[in-house]
């Protein structure tokens, strides 16, 4: 059965567009490499396909219709996105071109994040981003269900999703205290160089801790329990939060003291000072990585992968 509206062909609209530029068939089939006949009945299977006259001929002139007229930059635009495809899927190919959607924790956001996102843009400004910040169990749920391409996460990994995500470690960062200003004050006792004094945290053991929950962020509340159980201590909750912006924004309330990763030092809040902790044997420190479905790694995902190895071999080497 024929084809009741075949697909045209671009080689005819690009004969259409070399015919409106000469306006003269002869020179036109001299500019295609062809002869005149053939670039014709090329032209009349055109105008039959769209139904309409493109061309008023006479035995001495060729013009475009008004049809043919208003139809021309239609046209031309359609052949230079044609021309665009291949170079877009050589740059799509080579990781150059495309959209990466990437999911990272809050505390990313104050230290490692910036970096990364400088270091590929760099190389990669083609590519679009789609930045969401979420805990690290959404991320593995969202990779799972196929939503975002990588996350950057607190480990451990959940054991049922194990075998089926690849992670990269990136950075290992301590803990730092913060505090209200007002309870750094109780315990600088006048010293103008206490900020560089590590705090032992059994001077903060009867202070409430604000902390994530276990549920949302289990990584992180371990390693805070740890660095407690190192000194001897069982905290006391007194806040929890899902957001560090808000953690930290309790803490200038006067809501009690956190634990949070030392890049945390870059969220300026009114109210709130950072000290180091007095070093502990076996000190828990925060890994930061990043996660991936082994399965699905496309160019745009290999590319910024291969930005987080630089990174992570550069922070590695300090």
């Amino acid at each position: 059965m024929e084809e009741r509206n075949p697909p045209i062909e671009m080689r005819l609209l690009r004969y259409f567009v070399t015919v409106a530029e000469e306006m003269h068939f002869g020179r036109a089939a001299a500019r295609l490499a062809m002869t005149q006949p053939p670039l014709s009945q090329a032209i009349r299977a055109l105008e039959d396909a769209l139904g309409v006259a493109l061309f008023a001929r006479t035995k001495r002139t060729v013009e475009l219709t008004a049809v043919g007229k208003d139809l021309l930059p239609e046209v031309r635009r359609l052949l230079a996105s044609a021309d665009a495809l291949r170079p877009l899927a050589q740059s799509l190919a080579r990781g150059e071109a495309g959209v990466l959607s990437l999911a990272f924790v809050s505390t990313a956001d104050y230290g490692l994040l910036p970096a990364l996102l400088r270091d590929f843009g760099a190389r990669y400004a083609g590519v679009r981003l789609q930045l969401t910040e979420a805990t690290s169990d959404v991320q593995i749920e969202e990779l799972v269900a196929g939503r975002i391409d990588a996350g950057l996460v607190i480990p451990p990994l959940p054991p049922r999703h194990a075998m089926s995500l690849s992670y990269l470690p990136i950075a290992r960062e301590p803990l730092v205290v913060a505090m209200s200003a007002e309870a750094a004050a109780q315990l600088q006792q006048g010293a103008a160089e206490w900020a560089d004094t590590p705090v032992d945290l059994r001077d903060l053991a009867a202070a409430p801790l604000v902390v994530f929950p276990r549920r949302l962020a289990p990584g992180l509340y371990d390693i805070i329990m740890g660095c407690y159980a190192a000194a001897g201590l069982t905290p006391r909750i007194g806040q929890e939060a899902i957001q560090m912006q808000t953690i930290v924004s309790l803490v200038s309330a006067g809501m009690g003291v956190a634990l949070v990763p030392q890049s945390l030092r870059h969220l300026r809040r009114t109210g709130v000072v950072y000290r180091p902790l007095r070093p502990v044997a076996d000190a828990p420190v925060v890994e930061t990585g990043l996660v991936w479905r082994a399965a699905e790694v496309s160019p745009v995902l290999a590319g910024f992968i291969e930005i987080v190895r630089a990174r992570a071999a550069a922070v590695s080497a300090l």
